[in-house]
Order: structure tokens, then C-alpha cells, then sequence
């Protein structure tokens, strides 16, 4: 297999994932995920299997986010790859009795590895950069308290803050633009595992 077929391959297999998270095919966002694979985003850290059944789960309550991606840049050595792609992730919520769109712009690492001939998904990390929180009715009063919002780190704040009110727990260790010093930390540990 040359190079460009392997990056085709990659390519595919995380558009394919996130094809599955967003209408709901389940089957084929776990075929795109070695069983082993490690998942850290906002509202998850855990293994890929626990993922697809968490993600089905949020389905099934009307969570649907929504994922716009930019192609993905693809490195590549041996059977193991780092992909980055710039993602813009947008969810309807309630927001105080009013719909807004909360839009979150983040960049998604990938470590796949290709076992048995096939090329597969080991690990997924979100690096936030910001986000938006936007009515649908435009004007509309949307009603946040300022002391609560305050706590939540820039990069994703609005995203922090519905997570809150919705009672799940927050994060305050994401990888987030705030803090470069541990996004290199995590580009160079994903180069140094792909080399390794």
C-alpha cells in the first residue's frame, strides 16, 4: 500500500467516525475505533467502546451535536499516524427558555494505528480555542449568570457553562489555546508515540 493510500485510508476512517457520531450510525463509529482506544473530550475520558454507548446514550435524550470538519492534515510513519482536524461543533440547547446554538471551535488529534492490515482509531483529544453561544431568534434575552460563567476557562466557557446547568461535572484540565504550554506537551507526546 503506498503512502497516498494510506492517507486516503486515515483520511476516511475519521470522517467515517464522525459521520456515525452525528446520524447515528453507532456501528460504524465503533468499526472506525480499536476496542483499546482512549477518548478525552469535554463531556468524556475512557475507552472507545464506552464512547459509542455513551454517545448512543446522549442520542437517544436528543443530544445531537453537530460536526463541521476541515480536511485533515495527516502524518504518517510506519502503522502509526497523527491526524489534526479543525472542527467546528454546534448543539441547539435550551438556553433560559430560549433555543441558541452553542458552537464550540476546537482541533482534533488522532493517533490510528493500523493493526492487522487496517488502519483504525487510537486515541482522540480535543484541543478547544473557543466558543460561541448564539439565539436562534435573534435578540433574543438569553439569561446567564455572570459569577458562574467567570469560573469556566475562555476556551470553552459557554460549553462549560451548559455542561453545569445540564448537572453534569466540568473539566478544568482540558487542552485549551489558554494554555500553549500543555497543547505542545500534547502534540509532542502524540509525534514522539507515532515515531515510537
Amino acid at each position: 500500500m503506498t503512502t497516498v493510500n494510506d492517507i486516503t485510508e486515515i483520511s476516511q476512517v475519521i470522517l467515517m467516525e464522525r459521520q456515525g457520531r452525528d446520524r447515528g450510525w453507532f456501528e460504524q463509529m465503533e468499526e472506525c475505533l480499536h476496542p483499546d482506544s482512549r477518548i478525552r473530550i469535554s463531556w468524556f475520558d475512557g475507552t472507545g467502546t464506552e464512547f459509542v454507548r455513551r454517545s448512543r446514550e446522549a442520542a437517544a435524550a436528543g443530544i445531537r451535536p453537530t460536526h463541521r470538519l476541515s480536511p485533515p492534515v495527516v502524518h504518517l510513519h510506519g502503522d502509526r499516524s497523527v491526524a489534526e482536524v479543525p472542527a467546528e461543533i454546534s448543539l441547539l440547547r435550551d438556553v433560559g427558555g430560549f433555543n441558541a446554538y452553542i458552537v464550540s471551535y476546537t482541533r482534533l488529534l488522532y493517533r490510528l494505528e493500523r493493526r492487522e492490515g487496517a488502519w483504525k482509531i487510537s486515541a482522540i483529544d480535543a484541543i478547544y480555542e473557543r466558543d460561541t453561544l448564539v439565539p436562534t431568534v435573534y435578540g433574543a434575552p438569553l439569561k446567564l449568570d455572570p459569577e458562574i460563567l467567570a469560573k469556566f476557562r475562555r476556551p470553552y466557557m459557554y460549553l462549560a457553562y451548559l455542561l453545569r446547568e445540564a448537572g453534569n461535572s466540568v473539566r478544568d484540565d482540558l487542552y485549551g489555546d489558554d494554555r500553549p504550554d500543555e497543547v505542545n506537551g500534547l502534540y509532542q507526546s502524540a509525534f514522539d508515540w507515532m515515531h515510537g
